[in-house]
């Protein structure tokens, strides 16, 4: 007894292929999408933390000077001197 495939199981066979392709490749380009912004959010995070580094970097080499230091402190530390007096008005 030959047994044949008819029209109706092709048509049968090829949905099933096609559906299971169309899940596998949705699920992929998920995932790519997924990294995809992962990888932006990172990178916008990096450039934060260059953006950073550069304005600490300044900032150090500017309190290397005695009289800068001075300033620095006196305006973020609120420090003084001893017979000093320093009154704050914020504008």
């Amino acid at each position: 007894m030959k047994f044949r495939f008819g029209r109706k199981f092709w048509i049968i066979v090829t949905t099933i292929i096609v559906v299971f392709t169309v899940f596998v490749i949705g699920r992929h380009v998920v995932h790519a999408v997924k990294i995809k912004r992962q990888i932006n959010a990172l990178n916008r995070e990096k450039e934060r933390h260059q953006q950073k580094i550069a304005r600490d970097s300044a900032l150090l080499e500017q309190l290397r000077y005695d009289d800068y230091l001075e300033e620095y402190a006196r305006e973020h530390y609120h420090m003084q001197r001893r017979d000093e007096h320093v009154y704050i008005i914020e504008e």
